[in-house]
């Protein structure tokens, strides 16, 4: 038995199915790796299988891993685990696993889970949906190297949830070599997917319903450097901007060493493209900036982020921390700390770092005590939920544009602001009557409730 498959052997499979499976998909990690499940998705109902939503009604299941952080991994994991269990019990026909942790690990993952039938990289689409209809006992392992990866994303792409936003990406991979990061030996080098493949799917989107379009990459701000024509990220967002349905866009992950000023005045105008910034800045000590191999320091961050101010005061700004990096002292932590309380971000996410194999910060000497770093975290986000109190309690009696994410049978509404995005940032639940999913509304805040705010329509 060949326990790892290439490509140009993937003849090997035999014994193929002539009836449709019933097929179920465990979506973990990122919304990019949601996008992905998306692709998978839309190829499995194309070739005749019927996607449901309980594994205890499939017939095979797809694992859509995730492999950035040790959580993360060991999420995928105990899901596979768990729906190794069913297979074991008879309620399964066939279990595989796709997504980052099979592009990292490949045949590692199938020798330490004989439940699985199938190991599956990034951007193995169609090998997927073919190895779904086959009852072969062949195992194997398909991917591509990362560094010769060519993925971007689907030929078609299934929506199946009634959200009033979709993710939309528009790059894989990454150039940096952060010293923490494992992305770019998983996903491989930038790739910018072009601009007319970009706006075809995002007319697809508007046509089914969505209103705010979330644009993700490892990299938002790169996008189109990669390519021969002068093409760049503001012109990508004005041919969004004329799509018919679409009212929002969000732009995800501006990395700080490439925000120019012109995206600045572009992201702080009026138009369809919001005032949001996302810089996950990572620290503000320069040593340990530099130890985590960003090319930029304190002085630089503090520049950007005043020019953001000064062009756009009216902007959101949302950044990520990373605490607990190999060698931070108590000195640089509370450099960072004292930084937050001065700066004063409307959003923040803070993290302790996950030491990951192959990386060089996992080699470093002085490595942070988990505990020690999961106390500098909750201090840190203590600051920020403080911080966020104030800000907040400011908006009582405010009126402020909301868009409906959800309503439910009982008539609980939930929407949120332009300073926004969905899962990460903050909601607004809203008193009103005959609202739906998707529409836009203006709320007056009368309450404060965590990180939430409690509002009424405005109906004059």
């Amino acid at each position: 038995m060949n326990r790892c498959w290439h490509r140009i052997t993937l003849i090997r499979l035999r014994s193929w199915s002539s009836s449709n499976m019933k097929v179920y998909i465990s979506r973990l990690g990122c919304p990019k790796n949601d996008v992905d499940a998306d692709y998978i998705s839309a190829r499995l109902l194309t070739d005749g299988h019927e996607l449901v939503d309980d594994p205890l009604q499939a017939d095979s299941v797809i694992v859509n891993t995730c492999a950035f952080i040790r959580a993360a991994k060991e999420e995928s994991i105990e899901e596979l685990l768990r729906l190794g269990q069913l297979k074991e019990n008879g309620k399964l026909k066939t279990l595989f696993a796709s997504g980052c942790m099979s592009q990292r690990y490949g045949s590692e993952l199938l020798d330490a889970m004989p439940e699985l039938d199938g190991v599956f990289g990034l951007g193995e689409i169609n090998t997927i949906a073919d190895a779904v209809r086959s009852v072969s006992s062949d195992r194997g392992v398909v991917r591509t190297e990362a560094d010769e990866l060519r993925y971007l994303c689907g030929e078609q792409r299934h929506i199946a949830d009634t959200l009033p936003y979709a993710y939309l990406k528009i790059a894989d991979g990454c150039n940096r070599r952060c010293s923490y990061c494992a992305i770019p030996s998983i996903r491989g080098r930038y790739r910018s997917r072009s601009l007319e493949s970009i706006v075809t799917e995002a007319e697809f989107l508007a046509s089914h319903g969505k209103k705010e379009l979330i644009l993700v990459s490892q990299e938002g701000t790169l996008w189109g450097a990669d390519f021969d024509s002068k093409q760049c990220i503001t012109d990508l967002l004005k041919e969004l901007e004329r799509i018919e349905g679409i009212e929002w866009i969000r732009l995800m992950y501006l990395h700080p060493a490439k925000l120019s000023e012109g995206l600045i005045e572009y992201l702080g105008a009026d138009n369809k493209t919001l005032s949001y910034f996302d810089l996950p800045l990572q620290h503000i000590n320069t040593e340990m900036l530099r130890a985590m191999n960003r090319p930029i320091d304190r002085h630089r961050i503090e520049e950007i982020l005043q020019t953001v101010r000064r062009i756009s005061p009216g902007s959101t700004i949302r950044t990520t921390f990373i605490v607990g990096f190999p060698g931070e002292t108590d000195e640089q932590f509370e450099e960072l700390l004292e930084f937050v309380r001065e700066f004063r971000f409307d959003r923040l996410g803070a993290f302790t770092y996950s030491a990951e194999e192959g990386t060089p910060a996992a080699q470093l000497p002085d490595q942070v005590d988990e505990e020690v770093a999961a106390e500098r975290v909750d201090q840190l986000m203590r600051c920020q939920f403080e911080i966020v109190q104030e800000k907040n309690n400011s908006l009582i009696g405010e009126v402020v544009d909301v868009i409906i994410d959800s309503v439910t049978p009982d008539e609980a509404i939930i929407g949120r602001t332009a300073g926004d995005c969905p899962e990460i940032d903050q909601e607004v639940h809203i008193n009103g009557d005959g609202l739906q999913t998707g529409e836009f509304c203006r709320v007056r805040i009368e309450s404060v409730d965590g990180y939430d705010l409690g509002g009424i329509l405005v109906t004059e």
